[in-house]
């Protein structure tokens, strides 16, 4: 009989699309991948009024389910808390054949590792301390290897706040007393990262419903934020300051639950990555 061995994976964006690149890599689903990551992308650009429908997330969500395949992809709704942002589809689940097991892929929401790395004075900048301070009173779940997409949580500064001659690095935040603006699901893995001594002189500050981080940033002074290119930050006045810490999809694994199957599943998921920089999502 064959296993069936469930994963948690992002339920939108890049990171769940760099699961399913990781997946295709060793199973035949490239026509299905594109599929989700082309319904997801639209359903993005509906979200962010790039877009417009003539049918509601409902009547969508029924067309792009196929009840009676059951190797296609399954969608669900999401529902932003954001005003004036409307219900969007995300990706639920989809059921892959790998070699003896079936590997299904389920709708985690984010998995917010950061909860559980343990908080010191010094800051970290490995995954092999980020596992280091994971505790196996609070979790079973370690980091195995990330998938390659990789973002950075970067400093950003007005020039006044920095100044022209000092460095917007981690001693920069250490001498700085001040706000700090950043999206409140961060807040503890900035601590982690800087240090809480780094960071027992800075008031947390967050964006508003109605504004872009990038904005929050520059009125406040000082921010972290998620960037590729930094044009937006740029485009708002801010200067560009050291990458604190890699953003990247990671591959987790219970190490109390895994088995021989989910090992299988590791081996196969693992093999195809080449030096990649691992990190929390």
């Amino acid at each position: 009989m064959t296993a069936t061995i469930p994963v948690a994976v992002p339920r939108k964006g890049r990171p769940l699309e760099a699961v399913l690149e990781r997946v295709a890599a060793v199973a035949d689903i490239d026509a299905i991948a594109d599929s989700i990551s082309s319904t997801l992308r639209y359903e993005k650009a509906l979200t962010k009024g790039e877009q417009t429908a003539d049918r509601s997330p409902y009547e969508r969500l029924a067309d792009y389910s196929e009840t009676g395949d059951p190797t296609a992809p399954e969608y669900t709704l999401l529902r932003d808390d954001r005003e004036g942002f409307p219900r969007r589809v995300v990706f639920d689940s989809l059921t892959v054949s790998l070699d003896a097991v079936d590997l299904r892929l389920i709708d985690s929401a984010d998995l917010v590792l950061e909860e559980v790395v343990e908080l010191r004075a010094e800051g970290v900048g490995s995954l092999a301390e980020i596992n280091a301070r994971i505790s196996p009173k609070d979790t079973d779940v370690a980091v195995v290897t990330g998938l390659g997409d990789t973002v950075y949580h970067t400093l950003l500064a007005t020039p006044e706040v920095v100044g022209e001659t000092t460095s917007l690095d981690r001693a920069f935040v250490a001498t700085y007393q001040g706000p700090l603006c950043i999206s409140p699901r961060y807040e503890r893995l900035v601590e982690a990262v800087l240090g809480t001594r780094a960071t027992d002189n800075v008031e947390f500050v967050y964006p508003t419903a109605a504004a872009e981080e990038e904005a929050a940033i520059a009125e406040a002074g000082l921010g972290v934020y998620l960037t590729v290119t930094g044009s937006t930050a740029r485009e708002h006045g801010l200067v560009i300051g050291e990458h604190l810490f890699p953003s990247e999809t990671v591959l987790m694994e219970n190490t109390v639950e895994s088995g021989h199957d989910a090992e299988t599943v590791k081996t196969l998921l693992t093999e195809p990555a080449t030096d990649t920089v691992l990190q929390v999502e």
